[in-house]
C-alpha cells in the first residue's frame, strides 16, 4: 500500500501572492515511505499549494520514490554550492561585470527538471546557471565562463547570462526579451510535429513588458505548446510588486490564456505544476499556460546590489530560517524515514566537493586568444583581419 504524506501549513493560511513571502509549508503530517529506493509512494499536498485561473487544479496526490528525492536533495544542494562558489569568486574579483545568483529559488530550477521531458526546451533571464548545469551543462563549464576562460560553456564569451546546451537557450540579457524567442521555440516543435513544449522563463520585473503581452496573444492564437514562466521573486531589481504591477497575481494576466500559481519553495509542488502545465501543453494540447511560481531570492538583484535597501534583513533571515526549500525538504526526508541527517550531511558534503573540484579545473583553463573573439560571429573566412586597441600601439593584425 502507498504511503502517503500529507503536507499541512502551521497557523495563519496565507494565499500564495500575499505580500507577506509566506510561501511554503512549515510541517507535515505523514506516514513511513518504504524501505525500497525504487518503489512509487504518494505524497498529499496541501490544499493551498496551487491557484488556478481558468482551468482545474493539478492533483495534489503526487508520486514519487526515495531514489528520486534523494536525487532532488542533492541537485539542489549542489546548485546552492556552486552559487555560493559563484559569489565567492566575484567578491575576489575574479569574476567581472554581470551576475545573478539564484540562492533561495533552487526548488524551481529542480523542480522544473523533474517535471519535464529531455527534449523540453527551456528559455530564461538572468538566472540561468542551475538550469544550464542541469539541462545538460556542467558546473565546471558555467564557472570557467563566468571566469572568462575558454573551457567555459560559451567558450569565456559569453559570461553569466549567456550559456546554452542544445535544450536550454540560455540566460539572456535584455528583460523579457527571451518571452517571444521561447514562443517561437514551440512554434517550431509544433511546426515539426514534435511531442514537446517550450518553458519561457521571465521575473515579476519583466512581466509588464509589452513583448511578454505580445508572445501571449501569438501563443495563444496559434495554440502553440509554450508555457510560460513568471519566476516571482516578489522584487524584480528592487521595486516591491505592488509598486509596479496593478495586477500581481501574474498567473492571470494572460487574458484567454489559463494560469497556475504554485508555491515555489516547495519543489515537489513544483514538480506537480510543471508536470501538469506540460501535459496541458503536449498531451491534451490545450495551447499556452501561464505558471507562475511564488519564490524568494536571498541576495540582492545582482551582485551589485546589497538587497538590503528595500527590504529588512530580518524579512530575509526570516526566509532562511523557515521558509528554506533545502531545508524543508530535509525535514521531509528526515521525518519520513528517507534518510538520516548523517546521511544528508554526507550529500551536502559530497556536494561541497564535487564544487570545490569543478572550481579548480575551471580556474586551471586557460584565457581564450584575442584571435576566438571572432569566432563563432563572423562566417568562417570573412573575420577582421584586425583588432583595434585603445591606442595605435594596442592594436593587434591576426592575419
Amino acid at each position: 500500500m502507498a504511503s502517503l504524506a500529507r503536507v499541512r501549513l502551521l497557523g495563519r493560511r496565507l494565499p500564495l501572492g500575499a505580500r507577506g513571502v509566506q510561501t511554503t509549508a512549515d510541517t507535515t503530517q505523514l506516514h513511513q515511505a518504504p524501505s525500497d529506493a525504487s518503489e512509487p509512494f504518494t505524497l498529499k499536498l496541501h490544499e493551498d499549494s496551487f491557484q488556478t485561473y481558468n482551468c482545474p487544479k493539478p492533483d495534489l496526490e503526487v508520486q514519487v520514490t526515495k531514489s528520486e528525492l534523494l536525487e532532488m536533495y542533492q541537485q539542489m544542494t549542489t546548485m546552492r554550492r556552486m552559487e555560493m562558489a559563484a559569489d565567492a569568486l566575484y567578491k575576489a574579483k575574479m569574476i567581472r561585470g554581470f551576475c545573478h545568483l539564484a540562492i533561495g529559488q533552487e526548488a524551481v530550477s529542480v523542480g522544473m527538471e523533474h517535471g519535464i521531458d529531455k527534449n523540453d526546451r527551456v528559455i530564461t533571464g538572468y538566472r540561468c546557471h542551475p538550469f544550464a548545469v542541469l539541462r545538460g551543462g556542467s558546473i565546471k563549464g558555467v564557472i570557467a565562463e563566468l571566469l572568462g576562460r575558454k573551457g567555459g560553456m560559451s567558450q569565456g564569451k559569453g559570461g553569466s547570462m549567456h550559456i546554452f546546451t542544445p535544450s536550454f537557450f540560455g540566460g539572456n540579457g535584455i528583460v523579457g526579451a527571451q518571452v517571444p524567442v521561447g514562443a517561437g521555440a514551440a512554434f517550431a516543435q509544433q511546426y515539426k510535429g514534435e511531442k514537446n513544449c517550450t518553458f519561457a522563463m521571465y521575473g515579476d520585473g519583466a512581466s509588464n513588458q509589452g513583448q511578454v503581452f505580445e508572445a501571449y496573444n501569438m501563443a495563444k492564437l496559434w495554440n502553440l505548446p509554450t508555457i510560460f514562466v513568471c519566476e516571482n521573486n516578489k522584487y524584480g531589481m528592487g521595486t516591491p510588486a505592488e509598486r509596479s504591477s496593478s495586477n500581481t497575481a501574474y498567473f492571470t494576466r494572460g487574458d484567454k490564456i489559463p494560469g497556475l500559481q504554485v508555491n515555489g519553495m516547495d519543489i515537489i509542488a513544483a514538480k506537480q505544476a510543471v508536470a501538469y502545465a506540460r501535459k496541458w501543453a503536449v498531451d491534451d494540447q490545450n495551447g499556452p499556460l501561464v505558471l507562475e511560481f511564488v519564490t524568494y531570492r536571498y541576495g540582492g538583484h545582482s551582485m551589485s546590489d546589497p538587497g538590503t535597501t528595500y527590504r529588512t534583513r530580518e524579512e530575509v533571515q526570516r526566509m532562511r530560517s523557515t521558509q528554506d526549500p533545502i531545508r524543508g525538504l530535509q525535514r521531509y526526508l528526515e521525518e519520513w524515514g528517507v534518510a538520516t541527517e548523517q546521511e544528508l550531511k554526507a550529500i551536502d558534503k559530497e556536494a561541497k566537493a564535487t564544487v570545490d573540484q569543478a572550481v579548480a579545473e575551471a580556474k586551471e583553463s586557460p584565457e581564450p586568444p584575442l584571435e576566438d573573439l571572432w569566432k563563432d560571429v563572423y562566417f568562417k573566412g570573412t573575420e577582421p583581419q584586425f583588432l583595434r586597441g585603445r591606442e595605435r600601439e594596442e592594436g593587434k593584425r591576426f592575419y
